[in-house]
Order: structure tokens, then sequence, then C-alpha cells
């Protein structure tokens, strides 16, 4: 019964209003103000549809598929928001709206693609959270894309999701379901020799995804491909004791990880009590012990968004929503930049753990974070010293065979 409260609950705050099916192309015309185009790759392993309003459902594929889609975002408009239309078609100068899309058949196609819209070597991966459609992560990333002012080329990965709040476990095998997916298509990026290095991006059960994918990667090669060089998991919902094992068996060198957190997250909060009540990462205070101590040595950035407001009333989406951190993925986290010199100023009293010791930001306070893979498991007994902290623990781990 509880349990059926609390996922009310959630309809209640997560309800939109939106019509459903627009990613049937409309026309830009001479009279249309002038908008930004966002054009990207979009892999996939849900099916297909059959309908050019929706193109994939949210049930599983036996294949992933490739689309080529570019999206219209008008010129007046909240940054951090998406302007779904009121009423279909959408209007370009009001609205969000795709503009084209073509299936890309082969792997050679896609390269083509690649090559040809690249940023300065750079791609950002995207991998959305629960309860999605493929519409729903098309405009999500367009949003990110343009808000961010990032430089680089926006890859879609978007999984079956059934974009229902009653079905959580679904979604979440689905996910299962598509790690290997993923993981192939960051090894495909990987290989482009166009592509200098890969940014992951991951929100709520999304992040569980790209966790596995790394993981996985991690353990056929014993190490993470060096042109993914940063991970950025948004509300991660992940069980914390998982996610120290997935961080240590994907081995070293691991690429730079940073973790968006708020402890006012009502979707993760629904989400613990689902799964047994274990915490989940994307929920706790970094500041606070065990986990300032026992995250000490593996150097990720954890910045807790507790105190920023967003329109989102589940306080789920705040990485994106809020103009100061979207600029914050665009600008500094994916261009390499550390949050440690004097001209970050991200304002609302946001917490930056990064590093080691206590400094101010502009108005950013940072203490210190990192070695999740220490947070719950007991030391591995070893021989000699390792050469890297982060890794005393589940070492031995990263030498077993990959199962799935």
């Amino acid at each position: 019964m509880l349990r059926r409260l609390l996922i009310a609950s959630l309809v209640v705050l997560s309800g939109c209003g939106h019509p459903t099916g627009v990613m049937t192309p409309v026309a830009l015309t001479a009279a249309t103000p002038k908008t930004t185009q966002i054009n990207m790759l979009v892999a996939t392993t849900r099916e297909p549809s059959g309908d050019p309003a929706t193109l994939f459902n949210g049930e599983r594929s036996p294949k992933p598929y490739l689309t080529e889609v570019s999206v219209s975002i008008p010129p007046k408009r909240e940054p951090g928001t998406v302007q779904w239309p009121k009423r279909l078609p959408p209007n370009p100068a009001t609205d969000f709206a795709v503009t084209q899309v073509t299936p890309v058949a082969t792997l050679a196609e896609g390269r083509l693609w690649l090559r040809q819209h690249i940023q300065d070597g750079h791609a950002l991966v995207f991998i959305h959270g629960f309860n999605n459609k493929y519409e729903d992560s098309v405009f999500r990333l367009a949003q990110i894309a343009n808000d961010s002012g990032m430089k680089a080329t926006p890859v879609l990965f978007t999984w079956p999701s059934r974009a229902q709040l009653t079905a959580y476990e679904y979604d979440k095998e689905s996910t299962n379901y598509s790690r290997t997916a993923l993981e192939q298509a960051l090894r495909t990026l990987a290989e482009d020799p166009a592509v200098k290095d890969i940014t992951v991006l991951a929100h709520s059960m999304g992040t569980w995804l790209a966790m596995e994918s790394l993981r996985q990667m991690g353990i056929r090669d014993g190490h993470v491909n060096s042109k993914i060089r940063d991970v950025i998991l948004a509300s991660p919902d992940i069980d914390i004791q998982v996610f120290a094992k997935q961080y240590a068996e994907m081995g070293t060198p691991r690429p730079k990880f940073t973790i968006f957190v708020s402890q006012d997250d009502k979707a993760l909060a629904v989400s613990s009590f689902i799964t047994g009540k274990v915490s989940r990462l994307g929920a706790i205070d970094p500041t606070v012990e065990p986990y300032r101590t026992k995250l000490e040595e593996a150097g990720i950035t954890a910045i807790d968004l507790t105190k920023v407001k967003s329109g989102d009333r589940l306080n789920h989406g705040k990485f994106a929503e809020s103009p100061e951190i979207v600029q914050l993925i665009g600008q500094r986290l994916m261009t390499g930049q550390t949050l440690t010199d004097s001209n970050v100023s991200l304002g609302q009293g946001i917490t930056a753990v990064v590093g080691g010791t206590v400094t101010t930001i502009g108005s950013v306070a940072a203490t210190a974070v990192a070695a999740p893979a220490t947070i719950i498991e007991q030391p591995v007994i070893r021989k000699k010293k390792p050469e890297n902290a982060s890794d005393t623990l589940q070492g031995d781990l990263q030498q077993q065979p990959l199962t799935q």
C-alpha cells in the first residue's frame, strides 16, 4: 500500500501535459524566426514503432538502430526549459521542433555523419533516465547541447523505457538488456580517428547503464578506453554498495568522475524505498562521514545541488534545468577544467566536493570526496602495497571473467 501511495505522489508531482508524437519533421520557412539547429546521432535498443510520429516505442529490439535527428530550438525561451508544443504540429517560432529524421543504415554511414559533424574532436554521449520516451530524451539532449554552450557533437543513447511510473522494474531490466549495445557504441566512437575524447553524461537510472557498460569494457580490456575521459553522473539511481564494485571492477586508469547529488531528490527517495531502503548514490551528503573519508582516494568530484531551485518538483533534473549547472557541464567539466580556481562562481549555495581540502570557489564551498570503491567493502589482503591507492578494494575482481 505504501509503495502505491509513493508512486501515486510521483504521478501527481511529475505530471505533464505536452502532446506526444512530435518526431514527424516540420519544415522551416522564410517566415520562421532565426532558430538554433541541434544535430545529433541517436543510437537505440528500442523497437521501431512503425509510426513516424514516435519512431520507436518502449519495447526491446533484438538489434540496435541509428538515426540522425535535427531539432530546432526557438529564439525566445528560458534556459533550462524544453518548450514542448501545446498542439501539433509544433511551431518552430515558439516550440522545440524536429526538422530532420534520417535513418542511418550502416556503420559506415554513421562514421561519415560523425566526421561531418564532429566539433573539435569532442563527443558527448547522453544516456537518459527512468520514465522517458524516445522523444523526451531527444528534446532533453537538444536542450542540454544548446544551453551548455558545449563544443561537442551530441550523441544520444536511448534504451527501452516504457515511460510509465509503474514500470520501474521493466525499465531497470531494460538497462541491463542494453549494456552491451552501449559498450559497443562507446567502442565505435573511440575507434573513430575523428574523435579525440568522449564525455559520458548519464541521468538517473541511465547512470546504472553507463556504469555497467564501462565496467564491462574495463573487465574485457583491463581498463576503460582512454578516449573516454569524463563521466558525469546526474542524480545517480545506483545502490551505493553496487557502485563501489562497478567502480573497482572498471580497472585503471579510469575516466574522471563527477557526480551531481541532492538530498531533496524525491524520485531517488522512492527508488530507495522500492529497492530495499538502500541509499542511492545521488542522494548522499558527500561532506559527511562515512562518505567524506571513505571516498577520499579516487579523486571523484561531487557537486551537491540540494540548495539549487528548479522547476522540477521532484528535484530530480536539476543538472539540466539549472542554467549555471548545465553551463558548468558544457564549459568546464567537458573541457577538463577543474573547479578549484577563483573563476568558478555558481551561486545558490552549491557545495562542490573536489579533491581534498576545504577552499572557497566563488560562492562554492569545496571539501573532499573520492574512492567510492571503499564505501562499504572490506579491504582486500594483498602481498604488497598497490601503486594506486584507489584500487585498495576489489582489485582481484578485475581479473574475473566477464559474465552476463
